[in-house]
């Protein structure tokens, strides 16, 4: 089967809107796919941000899909807040972008029941500078620029307070769970997109791999980053009705096949973590 792979372009929606998809989403069900009759597994369309999920699909559908008989198409996004009502109204059948605990949050919010199929790679995010060159230069009242979602905002101060700049409580998701900020930090909550744009403007900037890679930040410019061992890594999700679908159970075994694996590694370095077998 010769392998292609088609791209569509979800519109990025403004708060208000994604807000009222979410809503509207979450009573969706994705239709029922009949088998081909070739004998091969189809087409998974999968929905992604550009880099790196979307070069990875891309790279996995052209060296290793047509072997297993799968057809990826990947279906683009800009934007955190599209994906997950996409996948929940049946106009993906996965989605690659997130971690399990903003899937989860998804879920809560949206009366969703995404279901996670298992680790991908993980996004390693850090801090950012264009002026400071270590996160020990961070002086009294320091502006720093943060995610505005409860999972990568929560990711940021967890970062911080392991550094011992501050104190957050247990479960801490936004600036209300800072117990302790001795220089007095001024903190910035900003939508993940936009946050590269923030560095001008700001004496640090944390930004997840899948908004810096593609804004052109490199690891010289990253004064503190995430290590291996986080919990944050990317998933593969779906939903409950396609959690033993062929087509999501061999895509998955690609993602995290050794070849994909050093696909990962050979490509982003450090940036881009692959899950260890």
């Amino acid at each position: 089967m010769t392998s292609t792979l088609r791209r569509r372009v979800a519109t990025t929606v403004v708060a208000g809107a994604a807000a009222l998809a979410l809503a509207a989403c979450s009573s969706g069900a994705p239709a029922e796919t009949e088998a081909p009759e070739d004998g091969s597994l189809g087409t998974i369309r999968v929905g992604a941000l550009p880099v790196p999920a979307g070069d990875m699909l891309t790279w996995v559908d052209e060296n290793l899909a047509a072997e297993a008989g799968l057809d990826i198409e990947w279906v683009e996004f800009t934007d955190y807040n599209t994906p997950n009502p996409a996948l929940t109204d049946g106009s993906t059948e996965a989605n690659l972008f997130q971690n399990a605990t903003f899937m989860e949050t998804y879920n809560s919010q949206a009366g969703g029941s995404l279901v996670s199929v298992g680790e991908v790679y993980l996004p390693a995010a850090a801090f950012y500078s264009e002026s400071l060159t270590s996160i020990d230069e961070l002086g009294e009242g320091a502006t720093i620029a943060i995610p505005n979602d409860p999972t990568n905002e929560a990711r940021a101060l967890e970062i911080l307070a392991a550094e011992g700049l501050i104190e957050i409580a247990d479960d801490a998701t936004n600036l209300d769970g800072i117990t302790e900020n001795p220089s007095n930090f001024q903190f910035t909550e900003v939508e993940n997109a936009t946050l590269p744009l923030a560095l001008p403007d700001n004496d640090a900037v944390f930004v997840t791999a899948s908004f810096a890679l593609p804004a052109g930040l490199t690891q010289e410019q990253a004064i503190l980053t995430e290590g291996d061992d986080s919990e944050y890594f990317n998933i593969l999700a779906t939903t409950p009705e396609l959690e033993d679908d062929p087509r999501v159970e061999a895509l998955y075994e690609l993602l995290t096949s050794e070849e994909t694996q050093a696909y990962i590694l050979e490509t982003w370095g450090g940036l881009i973590v692959p899950v260890s077998e």
